[in-house]
């Protein structure tokens, strides 16, 4: 089948997106693997009338949202994705379609070590501006940027950095304590600062050029969400690591206009 656009995502960026772009009557398929990065979370934050929304809930209510207006969602992996003449093909997990543009709102993944796992998004995370006010005025250990002390310091006076996380306490599901080295320091919550790895690997296979980071070598895009391949969108964190869920949202709209008036051959 063909679909006039493709969005790889189904995350704020993409249904985001896909909103915008069905809304404008055009044919959509979201690709959705159902694994967004804020999963762990009970609530996100800074999201304008939706500040402690539930992250699944506004994905929820984003996809009933794009459907309402004709788009359509899938929840399935993409296997492949190839360029066929002036358009694409993506191969999903028991068939292929294709596309004559391709929206990228693919995410990144936090590298965690594996003792954090269970507690990211709690009182582990990585973002002040999610989870700080959360854990105000409380004790607060930070791994990572020494930098971020300074910053935490805007939320609760208690804040140590840690040279290492070597291990962790937790009571009655609450983190107590940091272990780094031999030393225990009393911690109500933990800011780690996690290698992130952007879920991109179609994007490079197409051609998409990058560009260095302060967290790594991402996809480069302009204002509008282009990369380098013509005809390839991309939106949220796989190309902006520090996007937030409303930036993210916003960036996929940013794409969505850019991809349609492409599609009416009005780009520049």
């Amino acid at each position: 089948m063909n679909y006039e656009v493709v969005i790889i995502g189904g995350g704020a960026a993409g249904l985001s997106a896909a909103l915008m772009l069905t809304r404008a009557r055009r044919s959509v398929l979201v690709v959705d693997s159902a694994e967004p990065r804020n999963k762990p979370a009970a609530h996100m934050h800074n999201y304008l009338s939706r500040d402690g929304f539930s992250p699944l809930e506004l994905l929820k209510h984003g996809r009933a949202e794009v459907e309402g207006y004709g788009g359509e969602i899938v929840h399935d992996v993409v296997r492949d994705v190839t360029r066929t003449g002036d358009g694409f093909e993506v191969r999903l997990s028991d068939r292929a379609v294709t596309a004559e543009r391709l929206l990228f709102a693919t995410g990144l993944v936090d590298e965690l070590p594996e003792l954090l796992r269970d507690r990211w998004g709690r009182d582990v995370f990585g973002c002040p501006y999610c989870h700080g006010y959360e854990v105000r005025d409380q004790k607060i250990a930070v791994f990572g940027e020494e930098t971020k002390v300074a910053l935490l310091r805007q939320w609760s006076a208690d804040v140590t950095h840690v040279p290492s996380v070597d291990g962790i306490e937790v009571q009655d599901d609450r983190l107590v304590a940091v272990i780094s080295g031999a030393e225990r320091i009393p911690a109500d919550a933990l800011v780690y600062s996690a290698p992130v790895k952007p879920r991109d690997e179609f994007l490079l296979a197409l051609g998409a050029e990058t560009e260095e980071t302060p967290a790594g070598r991402f996809v480069r895009t302009d204002a509008k969400g282009r990369t380098s391949v013509p005809g390839v969108y991309a939106a949220g964190n796989v190309t902006d690591p520090a996007a937030i869920v409303i930036v993210a949202a916003a960036q996929g709209a940013q794409a969505a206009g850019m991809i349609n008036v492409d599609l009416l051959g009005l780009a520049g």
